[in-house]
């Protein structure tokens, strides 16, 4: 009875914990700044965001250059992906 107990409680933990960890969050926003190369600090929507290797770059709506609307997807502090948008998507 004590491991029953034991494996609802670890069950409904998990199922609690689950959706937060998995969530993931995303903006738009004017590119301002960005490094010379693809990995550092850039500036979109004036939030500074940590773009690493394995942030994926998608340019289907133009290139990925200041004055670019963008959106940016990330997980927890992890930027997933920064992508080219139109440009009413950006506006307020």
């Amino acid at each position: 009875m004590k491991r029953l107990i034991s494996i609802l409680v670890t069950a409904s933990a998990m199922l609690w914990i689950s959706p937060g960890i998995q969530a993931g969050e995303e903006f738009y926003g004017i590119l301002e700044s960005r490094p010379e190369g693809k990995v550092g600090t850039w500036t979109i929507g004036g939030r500074q965001v940590a773009v690493t290797e394995q942030t994926k770059l998608e340019e289907d709506d133009g290139p990925l250059v200041v004055g670019a609307c963008v959106e940016v997807e990330y997980k927890g502090d992890t930027v997933k992906e920064i992508e080219t948008e139109e440009s009413y998507k950006c506006r307020k």
